[in-house]
């Protein structure tokens, strides 16, 4: 999965690779400080589109770059930022709907994937290690 930050005015946006499970043990607990949930929770919150979780994880991923960035100098308009499954990722939710849902249907849930799939990011592994939820 992928966390993308365009703010207006800028010609390229930032790109960071989000995977929980690389997140370093400080950035959890500080994820967990600003969100005010528990990393489990705040990782599925962050795909259902709390705002606190997605700003938090953004200040994250700024904090690595610009480590003088605090938290309340992180502010952005809901356009700005943008979480985006990877292809292996789509490839892996695409397979799953196949095999969980009936055949007549395979034709739709391909062409929704496949339409997503060709515009997704590349991951750098090439396979998903999973969906982006910590457990």
């Amino acid at each position: 999965m992928f966390l993308t930050y365009k703010p207006e005015g800028s010609d390229e946006p930032q790109c960071w690779r989000y995977d929980p499970r690389r997140l370093m043990s400080p950035e959890q607990e500080a994820l967990e400080k600003y969100s005010g949930k528990d990393f489990s929770e705040f990782t599925q919150l962050v795909l259902k589109g709390n705002a606190r979780c997605r700003r938090a994880l953004l200040w994250v991923f700024l904090k690595r770059d610009h480590p003088g960035v605090k938290f309340d100098d992180v502010n952005f308009a809901w356009d700005e930022l943008d979480l985006q499954y990877s292809k292996s990722e789509l490839a892996e939710m695409r397979d799953n709907a196949l095999r969980s849902r009936p055949p007549s249907e395979a034709e739709a849930i391909r062409e929704h994937f496949d339409g997503e799939i060709a515009t997704a990011y590349e991951d750098d592994e090439g396979k998903a290690a999973g969906l982006p939820v910590a457990g």
